[in-house]
């Protein structure tokens, strides 16, 4: 069986089992959507949002491109964020990159011809790692270059967001996160909080406590 019919075929498995286990799933579905978290991530497969965070259909508004960036002069991008913010209203914007992220290290590495559009889309993340080219010369290794190129495209990612109108001119305005995902025991890290410290340590000490506790079960 080809992968797409066999997608198809899971379709229509899990619908099954959804509705057995909730009869009232899609009926509550199909009323509309009030979700309170814009997603933005990268586009890499191993890291779809709802899989890695437990969350539901109606959780998350999801907006995923390669090396998670937020373009002010793209419109698909801007046209997420002003849907999600004004009309949605959501109440976190999460910009969540991760490690070994292909399009962060093609960034450090000679463009391919063969990929125009890729090109012109990482031009930024080029920008950003000759800016900080002193620092990323210090990691040992292209992959620990990358690595922490993935995390600075995330914190300016979320300064960007937070310089935007659509952001910043909204009552009350959104709180923007910037976390990085690791595929390596497929935690997230959390690198610029949208909430004040002091409540950034009460939750980084939730995470702890729930991470003790599911390692003495």
């Amino acid at each position: 069986m080809n992968r797409p019919k066999r997608m198809l075929v899971e379709n229509i498995a899990w619908a099954r089992e959804t509705t057995l286990a909730d009869a009232q799933f899609f009926r509550r579905l199909s009323l509309g959507q009030s979700p309170k978290v814009l997603w933005i991530g990268c586009a890499d497969s191993r890291v779809p949002a709802e899989t890695i965070t437990n969350s539901s259909p109606g959780d998350l508004f999801v907006h995923r491109n390669i090396a998670n960036r937020f373009s002010p002069t793209d419109d698909n991008t801007m046209s997420v964020l002003e849907y999600s913010v004004r009309v949605l209203k959501v109440d976190h914007v999460i910009v969540c990159g991760h490690y070994g992220c292909g399009g962060v290290r093609a960034s450090l590495s000679p463009l391919s011809n063969d990929l125009p559009h890729v090109n012109r889309h990482i031009a930024p993340l080029c920008a950003l790692a000759g800016r900080h080219r002193d620092e990323l010369d210090k990691s040992p290794g292209l992959d620990a270059r990358a690595d922490r190129l993935a995390e600075l495209n995330v914190l300016e990612q979320v300064r960007l967001l937070r310089q935007s109108a659509i952001v910043r001119d909204r009552e009350p305005s959104p709180l923007v996160h910037g976390w990085i995902f690791s595929l390596h025991d497929g935690l997230i890290k959390v690198l610029a909080p949208g909430y004040d410290a002091q409540h950034v340590d009460r939750t980084n000490d939730v995470q702890v406590e729930l991470l003790q506790t599911s390692s003495c079960c």
